[in-house]
């Protein structure tokens, strides 16, 4: 173990997936001599050469289409989309190419391509580069979509994108890549559907997603000293989702509160709120589900109005506070 940040868990993770399988490569814009957008790729292109480590014009769909039928072909791609508000260039790709392939062809064929994309606000960025759309590819069938929320799920998270064989969309929050903590030195892998309890309590269940994971743990830490002991669940993937550690921590607390950074309208805590109102145990709650998300607002670029346009630590705390009744 030593200390590492989010961004170099990434790279180190795709360093060691290029070294293990002569398959895998890397393609997006800027990601050689410049080392991508926000510098996952520094070096590798030097270490690999120009055609593991592809950087192409500005057109994500050309490298969606590229990696598509790289893919189905026997190679492994992992794309990189700057900005994930650029998805919406390439969703033709991703949504009626890579999601159905191997459904249309029986299972005959696969599609083993992950998306890296950068998301998410607090980066004074703008409408159009601080979005978080992971609800938009949650919806289809046939991908996985998954939110690393700090440097070791990372690099385990990445790892078992690349070895999978379907179409992986990785979402990394931009804010978190300088956010370090203990890393192994050795590749490793997390399962994909695996929910992690990142703080045990036993008052409130927090599901949080993403950056809300750290900002939901900080309020955990604070309402500790008013007495109040609050759980926070990590889905870490948001397809497939693991519902059982979710239902798991919310019959123990009766309570739930869900925190994501998405604009709350038809957001995917809608989708978590159901997984416990369909449940039996929704007849045990000792509080209505409460439920934090993005205003239905782009995303300002003034910071002091971009924080208030998603949840922060402070929100969580009132959420919290209102579900127990202090």
């Amino acid at each position: 173990m030593r200390e590492i940040s989010y961004i170099e868990a990434v790279r180190e993770a795709l360093d060691e997936a290029l070294a293990s399988d002569e398959r895998v490569f890397l393609i997006g814009e800027d990601i050689g001599i410049y080392g991508g957008g926000f510098g996952a790729t520094t070096g590798l292109e030097e270490k690999y050469g120009s055609k593991r480590v592809r950087s192409t014009p500005i057109s994500e769909s050309a490298i969606a289409g590229v990696s598509v039928g790289a893919a189905i072909t026997g190679m492994r791609p992992v794309m990189e989309i700057q900005f994930s508000d650029f998805i919406t260039i390439a969703l033709d790709q991703l949504v009626n190419q890579a999601a159905k392939i191997h459904y249309m062809y029986g299972g005959t064929m696969t599609v083993p391509l992950v998306m890296r994309a950068a998301a998410g606000s607090g980066t004074g960025a703008g409408a159009q580069h601080s979005q978080s759309l992971e609800n938009w590819l949650a919806h289809i069938p046939g991908l996985i979509v998954v939110q690393p929320a700090n440097a070791y799920d990372a690099k385990g998270l990445l790892h078992a994108a690349i070895a999978n064989e379907n179409p992986v969309m990785f979402y990394e929050h931009k804010v978190l890549y300088k956010e370090k903590m203990d890393v192994p030195r050795e590749p490793y892998e997390i399962p994909l559907g695996v929910a992690e309890v990142k703080r045990v309590g036993k008052d409130v269940t927090i599901v949080a997603t993403s950056q809300m994971v750290q900002f939901s743990l900080k309020a955990a830490e604070i309402l500790e000293k008013d007495g109040l002991s609050v759980e926070v669940v990590d889905p870490r993937t948001l397809v497939p989702l693991d519902t059982k550690t979710i239902l798991t921590s919310v019959a123990k607390t009766k309570r739930l509160l869900v925190v994501t950074e998405e604009v709350k309208q038809s957001g995917f805590g809608g989708e978590i709120v159901s997984v416990v109102a369909e449940n039996e145990i929704s007849s045990t709650l000792l509080a209505p589900i409460k439920r934090l998300g993005g205003a239905f607002v782009p995303i300002p670029t003034q910071q002091i109005l971009e924080r208030q346009a998603v949840p922060q630590v402070e929100t969580i705390i009132d959420a919290v506070r209102e579900l127990v009744g202090r």
